[in-house]
């Protein structure tokens, strides 16, 4: 029985993992917004008509309805089951592209890429995580977190390239239309493998007893004890409101890089930009799992406060970088901060998981997960208007790593709620 729930288990996460890889189009936003410049650069009949400062606005509102819409549907993947709210998330993605694909309208671009798309991946993003780690105990919280959302970091290392190749055979409208109908004959098709455990199932009864992590109360400064805490008495807590914040900064900093990528790489990189976001890609996946297996080891406070750390340095770092013509220091600076952007992505899941149970995990999750999309929408948007009034990113750097600085230091007082200290084995 325990092999066979495990096989299960991990088909959960394969499903996921795809359909993460489907909805991760989200970081290959840069290589639309550069086939968007050149349109309006070109001018014409059928041509973009936008102003330049608004160029980040659907990929921004994106983030930002990919964040709100996970609030309901993590309570209808709560309530009516991952597979029916994975598929809504494909219909909805799909209908986005299908829009925006016949028009240049910057109003319902916003609308279809910003609107229908970000909360179609709110859905599908919502439904692929708690299934999986509801099959396994909770001291392989960060490494099955860290597994299923590494395919949405991954995305980019097909999706950019290919998106490239087809916008050089294609107009821009007839790859976006490809692109929404394989994504919703993906995302359907994985969706029915999207299963929760059966009634009465308890993956700590199969996980070795002599290891505790996380089994002790919490008290009453993380909304209550290990058990399901219902969303209205986490919003009391301090520890969601620090962690809100925290996510909010990791999250923006990184976002705000990957929405503007391309187009940072087009001084060294030239036509080959489309390689800055397909490698970014692989620190971004690879961020996601290794903090995961790091956390379940070295914990989780730990793990977020190097995580923020790092970043700042390479914030620091990224001014300068940006500011020369070396295509390597470019391309390692940027995969580096899209590895230490995707840890966020398997930390924060283990959090809520850790500290606020799985009953309830699609709800309080995704209320913790507004901060991802707000973090996303401030800082993209901020980072857009000031590259067009200063004539770089560097200010905008300059900002997050300020930021960051002072995010590590404050995870030092997620101590104070940690359930139990981690056992570091030699």
């Amino acid at each position: 029985m325990k092999q066979n729930n495990t096989n299960r288990g991990w088909a959960v996460v394969a499903s996921g993992l795809g359909i993460n890889l489907a909805l991760g189009v989200l970081y290959a936003w840069s290589i639309f917004k550069e086939a968007i410049t050149e349109s309006i650069h070109q001018g014409g009949p059928g041509a973009f008509q936008w102003n330049p400062a608004s160029l980040n606005d659907p990929y921004a509102l994106c983030t930002l309805v990919f964040a709100f819409a996970m609030i309901a549907a993590g309570r209808l993947q709560d309530k009516k089951g991952p597979a029916l709210t994975a598929f809504l998330g494909g219909l909805l993605v799909a209908s986005g592209f299908f829009l925006i694909s016949r028009t240049t309208s910057y109003a319902l671009w916003v609308f279809g890429f910003g609107g229908l798309v970000g909360a179609g991946i709110g859905f599908g993003y919502s439904a692929s995580t708690p299934p999986a780690l509801k099959w396994f105990p909770r001291e392989r919280s960060g490494l099955i977190a860290g597994i299923v959302v590494s395919g949405f970091g991954l995305a980019p290392l097909y999706i950019a390239p290919l998106a490239n190749f087809l916008l050089g055979q294609l107009s821009l409208s007839r790859v976006l239309a490809l692109f929404g109908g394989a994504f919703l004959l993906i995302v359907s098709v994985l969706s029915l493998f999207l299963k929760n455990p059966p009634a009465g199932f308890s993956p700590e009864a199969e996980a070795p007893q002599d290891d505790q992590r996380g089994a002790s109360p919490m008290g009453a400064a993380t909304g209550g004890s290990c058990g399901d805490v219902p969303a209205r008495q986490m919003l009391r807590s301090p520890a969601f409101h620090l962690l809100w914040l925290l996510y909010f900064v990791g999250a923006g900093a990184g976002l705000m890089v990957i929405g503007s990528i391309a187009g940072l790489a087009q001084r060294s990189l030239g036509d080959m930009a489309f390689l800055a976001v397909a490698i970014m890609a692989v620190g971004n996946a690879a961020g996601r799992v290794a903090a995961g297996i790091l956390s379940d080891r070295l914990g989780k406070n730990r793990t977020l406060g190097l995580v923020f750390l790092v970043q700042a340095l390479l914030m620091f770092a990224a001014v300068v970088v940006t500011g020369g013509d070396s295509a390597l220091l470019l391309v390692l600076v940027a995969t580096s901060i899209g590895f230490n952007y995707g840890a966020n992505l398997s930390l924060f899941p283990a959090f809520s998981k850790a500290w606020w149970g799985m009953k309830n995990f699609g709800v309080n999750y995704g209320l913790l997960f507004t901060a991802w999309g707000t973090g996303g929408f401030i800082m993209s948007r901020l980072s857009q208007t000031l590259a067009e009034r200063t004539g770089s990113f560097a200010l905008t750097f300059v900002i997050a790593g300020t930021l960051l600085l002072c995010s590590a230091g404050a995870t030092l007082l997620l101590n104070r709620w940690d359930p139990a200290p981690v056992k570091v084995s030699g």
